[in-house]
């Protein structure tokens, strides 16, 4: 294994140095080329950082003799369960919803009877046909209200959202005053709307009570026509799930998947590459399902969680400006790659994982519950897959589910592979396995710095792969061949 390390390492270096010298103007200018650039080998970490994670949970595996063909769309499915789960929702206070609009007598049933709405107030109707009208009440009796205004057509179905007139609003429009307004919180919004129908929402940044008038500080001014006779209506924030335990929960259902994928082959011993395979192509639709096939992404939280996947952490400067950084994701790949090498390497489950791979009925004759390692195997890539899922969807911050993580398989497989892990099982390492994804993405940076056509692209990883069984099953067959000569 470590002479597999060291090829791999000795490939990593030769690619690096020819790609170097193939950017570089004049060649042996290798300072100057384009992959050494600063900002091409933050980005090639950062890559590394994400890729490296899938790679690993692939890894284990692999090392069980088996294959995950699934991980791509579980990144998918993973990223669009996150978006889900953070999805930040503006909603009025007590909406009224209207069961039917009578035009001719101005009358408006709703489900349930107001618990205020003294006459004079001021409603917004949205969501019918005639989706923002502006109305006063008139008189409410019971269900039924009354306006005073005339209205077109006969509505079924909708809301009644009840107002607050603008008192006053500050000449630069960053400030207003309305009636007391207990409830606003720093993060809502107000939505401003004028009688003609004309309407804007901002963002409140400030809150403070005085007397009877509630002052809000907005984000931006809306503009002039709102300076008099605009009606307000409170939009209160509501986030779905705290951040922390949309991550957990994230988490334990890709791992309740992983549990699913190895108790269907070790339990009903379905083979690996079909269960992986439907995997495949059920976490791909459901994610479409979900987002109803159109893209998702994290809002206004993408302020707060870009920089776990696209911070870095400065270690040179010009000035103020930060020239060359860390990429926050890739101490996150050193701890899991630490994790993961003590876990292989220094328990009896990694050892466990291991005999299972060179021979699962030695193993099994030896006393080792050859099950319950297999599960673990699958679990933990599955594990794996979400933090990368997870991590992968923040940085790109929209994520499309009919293309997000396509062919992310092939380079963790790819990746395996080319740092040592056998297909057949039984062999690897954590660190093969980073140098492997390290190649990968060397090889992916070479695709963009020479200009070769992105179609090109699956024919080299295909290749890659090609290479990597080859010069395993070339490297075994000599190790055979040295055992049969002593």
């Amino acid at each position: 294994m470590n002479g597999k390390i060291t090829g791999i390492l000795s490939v990593l270096l030769v690619l690096c140095l020819s790609l170097a010298a193939a950017t570089a103007d004049p060649w042996y200018k290798l300072l100057e080329s384009q992959f050494l650039n600063l900002d091409n080998l933050m980005n090639l970490l950062s890559r590394l950082a994400l890729y490296g994670i899938l790679g690993i949970g692939v890894a284990f595996v692999i090392i069980s003799s088996g294959i995950d063909l699934s991980i791509g769309s579980l990144v998918c499915l993973c990223g669009v369960l996150l978006a889900i789960l953070l999805k930040v929702d503006y909603q009025p206070e007590r909406p009224l919803s209207v069961i039917s609009i009578e035009a001719a007598s101005r009358l408006i049933t709703v489900a349930e009877a107001p618990r205020s709405l003294p006459a004079g107030t001021v409603v917004r109707f949205t969501g019918g046909v005639g989706s923002g009208l502006v109305l006063t009440v008139d008189s409410v009796e019971g269900d039924r209200i009354t306006v005073r205004e005339t209205l077109k057509r006969d509505e079924r179905d909708g809301r009644l959202v009840q107002a607050v007139a603008v008192t006053s609003m500050s000449s630069d429009g960053l400030s207003l005053q309305v009636p007391l307004l207990n409830s606003a919180s720093v993060g809502d919004q107000l939505q401003l709307f004028l009688p003609d129908g004309a309407v804007t929402t901002q963002k409140i940044v400030s809150v403070s009570t005085a007397e009877n008038f509630t002052t809000l500080g907005l984000a931006r001014d809306p503009g002039s026509k709102y300076r008099s006779g605009a009606s307000a209506v409170l939009l209160k924030r509501s986030q779905r799930t705290p951040i922390p335990a949309a991550i957990l929960l994230v988490l334990l259902i890709a791992g309740g998947l992983g549990l699913v994928h190895g108790l269907l082959i070790t339990r009903l011993h379905l083979q690996p590459f079909v269960v992986t395979l439907c995997g495949l192509l059920i976490y791909r639709g459901v994610s479409r399902w979900l987002t109803n096939d159109n893209p998702a992404g994290f809002g206004e939280l993408q302020q707060v969680l870009g920089p776990v996947a696209s911070g870095r952490v400065g270690l040179a400067y010009r000035g103020e400006d930060m020239v060359f950084g860390i990429p926050i994701p890739f101490f996150l790949l050193l701890l899991i790659a630490v994790l993961a090498a003590l876990f292989l390497n220094r328990t009896i489950w990694g050892r466990y994982l291991l005999a299972l791979g060179r021979n699962e009925e030695a193993a099994r004759f030896s006393g080792i519950n050859t099950a319950r390692i297999t599960v673990l195997a699958y679990v933990l890539c599955s594990l794996l897959a979400a933090v990368g899922g997870m991590l992968f969807a923040i940085e790109f911050s929209s994520i499309s589910p009919s293309s997000f993580g396509n062919s992310f398989e092939l380079y963790a497989i790819a990746a395996a592979v080319l740092g040592g892990c056998s297909l057949r099982g039984g062999e690897g390492s954590i660190a093969g396995v980073v140098t492997g994804t390290a190649v990968m993405q060397v090889l992916n940076n070479l695709i963009v710095l020479l200009k070769i056509p992105q179609s090109l692209e699956a024919t080299i990883i295909g290749a890659v792969i090609l290479l990597g069984v080859l010069g395993d099953e070339l490297v075994r067959r000599a190790a055979a061949r040295r055992r049969l000569k002593s």
